[in-house]
């Protein structure tokens, strides 16, 4: 099964890093997508597997925020991290972490690679290393990341999880990532 070029080697990354377009407001830095990242993964042969955006899916486009984007960042992002943490969202979070479960379940079962996760480090709901929290970037998982990680787990699959944010930086801790997977 499975017996064609395909690399069978897949990262699962962070909805914004692939779209730009999706995160609030004030907080894009590139016009659609973080290119080192894409770049780095396609050149290796990795398969991209767009997770979906939490926020986007659970608050919406513009996150529900009746000031607008008058706000900082940090505040913007802790006031996303709690909206995602009231029942309705916290339920719909919970059926997106099933859904990339499943999908990373599917792959492992047919042997295929699934070399890691590629979060956005600050993001209340994707970060790895740092997220958003009290109004400030803070050590520590997003919300999403957090749940997600903890499912996999669950179903007996560790997933090295790593955090990026815009630069050159990027791609060496893609690279560095894909390394550990050979």
């Amino acid at each position: 099964m499975f017996e064609d070029q395909r690399s069978r080697r897949v990262a699962l990354v962070a909805h914004c890093l692939l779209n730009q377009n999706a995160i609030s407001d004030g907080t894009a830095i590139h016009p659609c997508a973080h290119l080192e990242v894409v770049r780095t993964l396609l050149e290796e042969g990795i398969g991209i597997l767009q997770m979906p955006c939490p926020e986007l899916c659970c608050l919406g486009l513009d996150r529900g925020d009746p000031l607008g984007s008058q706000r900082p960042v940090t505040v913007e992002n802790t006031r996303i991290r709690r909206q995602l943490e009231r029942p309705l969202a916290a339920q719909r979070l919970a059926a997106l972490v099933d859904q990339v479960a499943y999908q990373v379940q599917e792959y492992h079962r047919h042997g295929f690679v699934v070399v890691g996760i590629i979060g956005a480090n600050r993001s209340p709901s994707c970060g790895v290393e740092t997220t958003s929290d009290q109004d400030r970037e803070v050590p520590g998982k997003g919300v999403f990341l957090e749940a997600l990680c903890r499912e996999l787990a669950r179903r007996g699959l560790e997933i090295p999880c790593i955090g990026v944010k815009a630069g050159p930086e990027a791609a060496q801790r893609v690279r560095s990532l894909l390394e550990k997977s050979l």
